[in-house]
């Protein structure tokens, strides 16, 4: 498969320096045009039958992802397309001693950090096997259910919470992130197409040097 790194197909764009230590103000500087950013076209985006579900295993970075499903580690941004994600900080699962370090920066002690975040009801059923009171809700610590015991032939009533610390629910938001949908690669063409539609430039403008060159203020870059 061709290399097809993200930067290396964004355009370029010539602005003028006005650095006022610059020789002449009409010297130009070459950036990338990050406004000009790829995306998956909404009715393959939209529609599950074009992805894979994939779990994120470890520390494994997009790349690792990109070169077990493509063979191809540059397509790296072909992974965080399919998910939307734009800030791998936020939206990635971080290694597991960045996210112990970054848990216990943000409630500032272990004690806080394994203090309790919420309470949780346990999944309860009856003699029949009935759930008469489901698992995992939102609930206060002293939540309880009354129901009649058969058996006993009375009203039984049972606390049914369980503690939830604030380490236990900032690692099951972290596990989410680890479920994934990836382009399959049968698609990968019909994404490499639209990527090269998006970026380049089209003639008209004013500041149209070339299909991969602008000149001219960054005023219009959106152009």
């Amino acid at each position: 498969m061709a290399l097809r790194p993200y930067f290396r197909q964004v355009p370029n764009f010539d602005y003028i320096n006005v650095n006022p230590s610059s020789d002449s103000v009409r010297n130009y500087i070459t950036v990338k045009n990050l406004f000009k950013r790829g995306q998956i076209r909404k009715e393959i985006f939209k529609n599950v039958n074009y992805f894979t579900k994939y779990f994120i295993v470890g520390n494994q970075r997009p790349d690792n992802v990109a070169y077990d499903l493509y063979g191809e580690s540059t397509l790296d941004w072909v992974v965080l397309l399919s998910n939307n994600i734009l800030n791998l900080q936020n939206e990635w699962p971080l290694p597991q001693e960045s996210f112990d370090e970054l848990m216990l920066k943000k409630y500032g002690s272990y004690e806080n950090l394994y203090g309790v975040h919420h309470y949780e009801s346990i999944e309860q059923k009856d003699e029949t096997g009935t759930i008469v009171s489901p698992g995992g809700l939102h609930v206060d610590r002293t939540f309880s259910i009354e129901y009649y015991s058969s058996r006993d032939g009375q009203v039984l009533r049972e606390n049914i919470t369980v503690p939830v610390t604030n380490y236990e629910y900032e690692s099951r938001i972290e596990e989410k992130k680890r479920t994934i949908f990836t382009l399959k690669p049968k698609y990968l063409s019909v994404l490499f197409d639209d990527i090269e539609e998006i970026m380049d430039y089209k003639k008209g403008s004013e500041q149209y040097v070339s299909r991969t060159l602008k000149k001219g203020f960054n005023a219009k870059l959106f152009d």
